[in-house]
């Protein structure tokens, strides 16, 4: 078992042991997902580059925390699902890859439509 699968397995184990699987809909997910994101960009808003990472430094825990937060949820939305999360990865950055070549992309932040 991969350790991707150990941790999906881990998920389940702690939401099924708490009986949360009623409450585990694609709407509910995506909404904590996005909850999830927000407290992790509350520790970045309001500051500079610089002072932003300063505080990623100091504040590495609780930020892992957060991160952790939204890949718990992630990882969940995928496995009810039935989406293989890895693959879907793969196939996206192969997707990215055919809109921002290097020649036209590199060192630009303009959207692919725009390059």
């Amino acid at each position: 078992m991969s350790s991707f699968d150990t941790t999906i397995a881990k998920i389940r184990a702690f939401r099924d042991a708490r009986d949360w699987m009623q409450f585990h809909n694609p709407k509910n997910l995506a909404i904590s997902i996005n909850l999830e994101s927000a407290e992790l960009l509350e520790h970045f808003q309001w500051k500079s580059m610089e002072e932003s990472e300063v505080h990623a430094r100091a504040a590495r825990e609780e930020i892992a925390d957060e991160m952790a937060d939204v890949a718990i949820y992630l990882f969940e939305l995928a496995d009810n699902l039935g989406i293989d999360l890895l693959s879907s990865v793969d196939a996206k950055l192969a997707k990215n890859e055919s809109k921002y070549p290097v020649a036209k992309a590199k060192g630009s932040a303009a959207k692919y439509n725009q390059l």
